[in-house]
């Protein structure tokens, strides 16, 4: 039973989007660095590198992680707007969280974006495998609507 549960969770694709969403979060960190010390204001530094992150994320998670390869326009446009659109539901909440976190409790800036971090770890994974990249009953990925 204990094997089954694991097999189920862990897998190729569950590994591949730990593998590339920590690539991802690392692409946000390091924006948000660069942007920080180039003495940036944390709300900008923030939203531009959630923006570098998702374009990374989309890339990776469409052909490394649920493996959608279709180039046909149509498709791949449904596709990127319903990720764009998910990742802006969590950059939403990535933006509230750190204020919250940050000027409303006074957190430390890199200990707010290491929890949001995480919570958007999961969140992206969610949307992406039930919602943008979801195969249908006969195996085919979906239009990404």
């Amino acid at each position: 039973m204990a094997e089954k549960i694991f097999r189920k969770f862990v897998n190729r694709e569950s590994v591949a989007y730990i593998i590339f969403g920590c690539l991802t979060t690392a692409v946000d960190w390091l924006v948000y660095t660069l942007l920080w010390k180039a003495g940036a204001d944390y709300r900008i530094s923030t939203a531009l590198s959630w923006a570098a992150a998702v374009l990374f994320a989309f890339i990776t998670n469409k052909l490394f992680v649920f493996r959608s390869f279709s180039l046909n326009p149509v498709r791949l446009w449904r596709e990127f707007a319903s990720f764009v659109t998910a990742r802006a539901a969590t950059g939403i909440l990535t933006m509230v969280l750190m204020v919250v976190m940050v000027s409303g409790l006074r957190w430390n800036e890199f200990l707010a974006k290491l929890i949001v971090s995480a919570v958007n770890l999961v969140l992206n994974y969610i949307f992406s495998k039930w919602f943008i990249f979801r195969k249908t009953n006969d195996g085919v990925k979906n239009d990404g609507v």
